[in-house]
């Protein structure tokens, strides 16, 4: 819990429906979507809108890929999560308080990094528009760590719906603008100029950032290193030391997240790497194995050197391990399935990576594909996430987390009936609605919740850590979808209980699923079975989902009457 939770057996006052959207004009409310739109801005123009400006310039797609790698550090963003805990911007903290300095000095070097991007030719500096690119990446990620952490600090538990729903407003309208505006300057002026632009556009989250309310004063935890005595040439060759090999982990584990070794492999000295680590269908598992690896290394760097007590060892032990060490303590006994449902609660979504090819293999056409999902589908997961938030507002956080779990397998089985409507515009677009419907609503309930899970002095480190944690398995298990469906589909030609499912698809279109079995070398109705299947599967995984939120939702007692460790 923040500091600012009520006493956690008051049962917090049902509000009004007029009470909870009177909350989206306050001025905390209309800040968070300035900052949304700054933290989703320079993310789409590092990681999507840049490739193009590259491809115009005629460099490769290798070249392009690579330069992926500059989001690499939102991967790992927890290990650094820290020092925006503990860390003092220099002037900017007395004057703006602890979470603002940190904002505005992130918006700052944003700016600063995509003015040296609008001024670079990457045809002739490709080096340097790589460096500038990784440093405002960097800085995007700790504005995103900053920007959660205020958000949590500065209200109750009670409206968190609210302030994710604000969040998630200003990220995706950022998100539309920074795939569609610089594409239009770059047309009608060049790409230089059209990242000036979005250079000071930047400056709607520096707006933001100077109207947002000082959160309450931060308290910063102490670190007891009072009695260690070291020379300070060992200090200094340790911390050397320690930061190499956590630099090592840190590789591994954003090379694991982003399912990308490219940077991994050149240091390695290993090309083949990069291959064999997306490889299908045994990459996944060499990409979990490099994030177990990477956690592993970094233990092992912030772990304190047995028997011997040096300054580096119990500086990191304690910045690293007691944000964690602090949540075990304040919910022991049910930690363990906090993270479970946290892991496993939008895996039934996020498996859905293979939709545009089943709407492609339905017969629909890229238009058809464009017009519903970009432009109603973004529609819907905008009025989701608005629902989500009057959820969790009017019905408390427990209940709305159960509602998300529902939401989600029960839309995947819509997919269903899409399959067995063949070609039909009318149900894709019911389909595509209710699902971004059904994602808005679970994914604000869960950022509700895991903002209620930290705790003051500790809260840009833990909700880092588990907005890393919970994509972790929706991600591997979805790199085996593909896999999935066509096995399902020889299974279903090949006879079984999946081929009762072919049973369902007699009446098919022509144009429905017919290519797309002839591929595999199946009929169209067991290409149908295939995809059924999966979506069963899929919807079966948010029965887990379900499950573990009650489980959680049951306890609900007792996490709200745990205590912060500091009490």
């Amino acid at each position: 819990m923040t500091e600012h939770t009520k006493d956690a057996k008051a049962k917090p006052e049902k509000k009004s429906l007029l009470q909870t959207l009177a909350f989206f004009g306050e001025r905390r409310s209309l800040v968070m979507l300035g900052l949304g739109f700054a933290s989703g801005l320079p993310y789409m123009l590092i990681f999507d809108t840049l490739s193009l400006w590259l491809r115009d310039a005629g460099l490769s797609l290798t070249v392009i890929g690579f330069f992926s790698l500059a989001t690499l550090s939102f991967s790992f963003k927890f290990l650094w999560a820290p020092l925006v805990d503990r860390a003092r911007i220099p002037f900017l903290h007395g004057l703006l308080g602890h979470r603002r300095a940190w904002m505005l000095a992130c918006q700052a070097t944003i700016i600063l990094g995509l003015l040296s991007i609008s001024a670079i030719d990457p045809a002739a500096n490709l080096g340097l528009m790589a460096l500038a690119a990784v440093i405002t990446g960097f800085a995007t990620a700790t504005q995103d760590i900053v920007i959660d952490a205020w958000r949590i600090e500065v209200v109750d538990t009670e409206r968190q719906g609210q302030m994710a729903v604000a969040v998630q407003w200003g990220y995706r309208g950022a998100m539309i603008i920074a795939g569609a505006v610089p594409l239009l300057l770059a047309e009608h002026f060049n790409w230089n100029i059209s990242y000036l632009f979005m250079a000071l556009a930047v400056l709607i989250g520096v707006l933001a950032t100077l109207l947002a309310p000082r959160e309450a004063a931060h308290t910063i935890r102490p670190i007891h290193a009072e009695g260690v005595t070291q020379a300070r040439p060992l200090e200094l060759g340790e911390w050397l030391a320690r930061l190499t090999i956590l630099l090592a982990g840190a590789l591994l584990i954003g090379s694991g997240l982003s399912g990308d070794a490219s940077l991994l492999s050149k240091i390695v000295g290993s090309p083949a790497l990069a291959d064999a680590w997306t490889a299908k269908p045994n990459g996944v598992w060499l990409q979990l194995m490099g994030i177990i690896a990477g956690l592993a290394i970094v233990a092992v760097a912030a772990s304190p050197i047995p028997k011997v007590s040096t300054k580096p060892g119990v500086y990191l032990s304690t910045a690293l391990g007691s944000p964690l060490k602090d949540f075990l303590t304040r919910f022991h006994g049910v930690a363990g399935l906090i993270l479970a449902a946290i892991c496993v609660y939008r895996v039934s979504d996020f498996v859905l990576n293979i939709m545009n090819p089943f709407y492609r293999d339905m017969g629909f056409s890229l238009t058809e594909i464009a017009e519903i999902r970009k432009v109603f589908g973004i529609i819907a997961s905008m009025i989701g996430v608005f629902l989500g938030g009057v959820v969790v507002a009017r019905l408390g956080l427990m209940r709305a987390l159960v509602i998300g779990a529902f939401a989600q397998p029960l839309s995947n089985l819509m997919f269903v009936l899409l399959a067995m409507s063949g070609h039909d515009t009318g149900m894709l677009f019911i389909s595509i609605c209710l699902d971004n419907l059904a994602g808005g609503v679970a994914g604000t309930a869960l950022i509700a919740y895991m903002s209620s899970l930290t705790t003051a002095g500790f809260t840009a480190t833990q909700y880092a850590l588990f907005s890393s944690l919970y994509a972790l398995p929706g991600k591997l298990i979805a790199s085996q979808s593909g896999r999935i469906v066509e096995a399902s589909a020889k299974a279903a030609e090949q006879g079984g209980p999946i081929s009762a499912l072919k049973a369902l698809f007699t009446r098919l279109p022509p144009e429905s699923f017919t290519a797309a079995g002839a591929k595999l070398g199946v009929s169209a109705p067991a290409m149908a079975a295939g995809y059924t299947a999966f979506f069963i599967y899929t919807a079966l995984i948010g029965v887990v989902a379900i499950v573990l939120s009650f489980l959680v939702a049951a306890r609900q007692d007792r996490i709200q009457g745990a205590k912060p460790a500091s009490a």
